[in-house]
């Protein structure tokens, strides 16, 4: 079914916006701030949330509307919106949103940080004995390192860094060369940190600090000697910084993505932030150097990147105004002190982080590493960070005569450099690298590892294969912060099915079906479309039909016409969706019977599970990817049965059901596409995140 036969059936004023939908969630983000129930210091760690989630917009989606609109494109999206209503919609909820944004953090966040004794000093309000200790770390580490441009004929306007503080001075007078051009440019290091904090003695309260653009803003005219400044304004441009890489015509991807990387920083501007106080005259100066329109201008109360101010929760030792800290359990079956390997072979076992630890598959890899019955290992890399000792445990495998095969997705979008870096040091000590399908991103999260073993029953060794699939990263700083499950399994099926398509991915050849997994892009969305029917027939038979699905996105356009023709036959469906979902719920002769809710919180919401009802068989998945398009059709995914009737109970209980109980974090979609907060009213307070903190964390 192409789309235009599914305009047709359902038309486009059945659909939602997906951008509209993204700045949707981050009003939900923007919430939490405002939360007076919220720890002060996790309101302000919601404030830069918002603030980095708006980057990435900014650098991919709004960068992505602004190429569209330069190439004069007219084609409609599928909620029948063309490229510029969605970015003038956009544009005006981008500027509500930021406007609210710094509100709240002037007027509510600020004054409550003061009152517990967390002060950002104004420099009108500094005291002389605190100007000068400003005074004096402006000329010892901030002055040094800074270099002014004076705009002329040869000082032209210098080139802007991605996101970067940067700062426009309006001078008066001639310099020592008799030039007066009347405008200079500094810009601030990234080595210099964007908040000082002042001896406690000195500032007048237990944590009293300055944000760096109050600094340069007192001190600036030391840098323009004999001449007077007129203005000094904060600015930071927001560019394009979607990688282009032609893959018809790429001979090397690593090559042409380290060739890429650096003009990441220098893409077509899309966003232009300047202080509030910024005239008139040098906002159009500075709009048209960056090629942008007024609507591209966002005045803000505050500093330019409140990004930046992420690290005041961490160096602020103030334990009660934070979310309590919280340790992570441990599954019983490995709980005992012995090999995982054996506690495999034993039957599945399924983490669920972060409420329980990450450690076990950080175990199982440097287990695998060190035990000479190993004989191979294999991994896909998608997200792992810089310092990863997951990858220190491959390249150690390698180093041990392990035949390692790693998998490294260098398009992983603001990762590529980290990717990039790891190839280079597993290539370096002899493992197999490889970069998946050239036009297909590898998202599917596996680990393989093979190991040679007795069989006592047939009087012989055996190889057999040691499985780990999840939903989230191989990266154990996320893994502290998203909801994900992960299944170790020594199931030969199972194991089988992973090896094919490792073998797919290294090497040539048709897909082979295989025995319990869906792959995207071969057979997952046909999968779950044909899952979704099926509950559907059920249903027009006069059965029960039901559905439940908890993922982050919801866009790819038959998938929903496929829902509402479920919800149209009677079926019962619940949709947990993270973030942005272009269904309607509740459209009377169309969506009544679906429901979808958002649960936003402490933790970062990052399963997709999708349970089918199957007439009382209750089939129940976990997967890799989301119902975009991008996931069934771009991106090389996995989605794994739970097949432990055990362990299909918890997923069911910890993963759906505790977040449909949920009356504190979730928010629920009206027909309109609007989110409401879930109202507790006479019921008992329900918050799944808090429910499974307490039921599977340690002690």
């Amino acid at each position: 079914m192409n789309r235009a036969t599914l305009t047709r059936r359902f038309p486009p004023e059945n659909y939602l916006n997906r951008e509209l939908g993204l700045l949707a969630f981050n009003r939900r983000v923007l919430a939490q701030a405002a939360d007076a129930r919220m720890p002060l210091l996790e309101r302000l760690r919601f404030l830069c949330i918002v603030s980095s989630n708006l980057d990435e917009f900014f650098e991919i989606r709004v960068a992505g509307l602004k190429e569209q609109l330069k190439l004069g494109a007219t084609s409609r999206t599928t909620d029948g919106k063309t490229p510029r209503e969605v970015y003038r919609q956009v544009s005006q909820e981008a500027h509500r949103m930021v406007n609210e944004q710094y509100t709240l953090f002037n007027q509510e966040v600020l004054p409550a940080l003061a009152a517990e004794g967390i002060c950002f000093l104004r420099r009108t309000s500094w005291s002389n004995e605190q100007r000068e200790w400003i005074r004096d770390y402006f000329f010892r580490e901030v002055m040094p390192v800074l270099t002014p441009i004076g705009l002329d004929p040869s000082h032209p306007f210098p080139r802007i860094h991605n996101k970067s503080l940067n700062f426009a001075v309006e001078l008066e007078g001639r310099d020592a060369f008799g030039r007066n051009s009347g405008v200079a440019i500094v810009q601030a290091p990234r080595a210099l940190p964007r908040v000082i904090r002042l001896p406690s003695e000195l500032a007048g309260c237990e944590y009293g600090c300055v944000f760096l653009s109050s600094i340069l803003h007192a001190f600036v005219g030391e840098l323009f000697a004999g001449m007077t400044v007129r203005g000094c304004y904060q600015f930071r441009v927001t560019r394009n910084s979607d990688l282009f890489v032609d893959e018809e015509e790429v001979k090397n991807l690593r090559t042409k993505i380290q060739g890429e990387l650096p003009q990441r920083h220098f893409g077509d501007g899309v966003r232009l932030e300047v202080a509030d106080s910024c005239s008139e005259t040098m906002a159009e100066f500075l709009l048209n150097q960056f090629a942008l329109a007024p609507d591209d201008l966002y005045r803000v109360n505050g500093p330019v990147n409140l990004v930046r101010l992420m690290q005041v929760p961490d160096w602020v030792d103030r334990p009660d105004l934070k979310f309590p800290p919280f340790a992570a359990g441990f599954p019983k079956p490995l709980q005992k002190k012995r090999s995982i390997f054996a506690a495999m072979r034993e039957g599945d076992v399924l983490l669920h982080h972060p409420y329980q630890s990450f450690a076990p598959v950080v175990e199982l890899l440097e287990e695998a590493a060190d035990d000479p019955q190993v004989v191979a290992i294999k991994m896909t890399v998608y997200r792992t960070g810089t310092d990863s000792v997951l990858m220190n445990a491959l390249i150690r495998a390698a180093q041990n005569g392990k035949d390692v095969t790693a998998v490294v997705e260098l398009l992983a979008r603001f990762d590529e450099e980290a990717n990039i870096n790891w190839a280079n040091k597993l290539e370096e000590v002899g493992a197999h690298v490889v970069y998946g399908v050239v036009g297909y991103k590898t998202h599917a999260k596996m680990l393989m590892i093979v190991r040679r073993e007795r069989d006592e029953d047939a009087g012989r060794s055996r190889l057999r294969r040691y499985v780990h699939l999840g939903t989230g990263n191989y990266h154990p700083r996320t893994a502290r912060l998203y909801t994900d499950f992960g299944l170790l399994t020594s199931n030969e099926e199972m194991g089988a099915d992973v090896s094919e398509v490792f073998k797919q991915l290294t090497g040539l050849g048709r897909a082979q079906a295989l025995h319990h997994l869906w792959q995207a892009p071969f057979s997952l969305h046909s999968n779950v479309i044909a899952a979704i029917k099926r509950e559907t027939e059920v249903a027009k038979a006069g059965g029960r039909g039901r559905i439940i699905a908890k993922m982050n996105s919801l866009l790819e356009p038959e998938t929903i016409a496929t829902l509402y023709e479920a919800s149209q036959a009677g079926v019962d469906i619940d949709l947990i969706v993270r973030g942005v979902c272009a269904l309607r719920p509740g459209v009377k002769g169309l969506s009544e019977n679906i429901r979808v809710r958002s649960v936003i919180g402490r933790l970062l919401e990052h399963h997709r599970i999708f349970y089918f009802w199957a007439e009382g068989e209750e089939n129940v998945y976990l997967s890799s990817a989301d119902w975009m398009e991008r996931n069934f059709f771009r991106r090389i995914e996995l989605c794994f049965p739970v097949r432990d009737p055990r362990l299909k109970k918890r997923v069911i209980a910890e993963g759906l059901r505790m977040y449909l109980a949920d009356n504190q974090q979730a928010w629920e979609m009206d027909s309109n596409g609007a989110y409401h907060r879930k109202r507790q009213g006479r019921a008992k307070p329900r918050s799944a995140q808090n429910e499974l903190m307490a039921a599977l964390g340690g002690v």
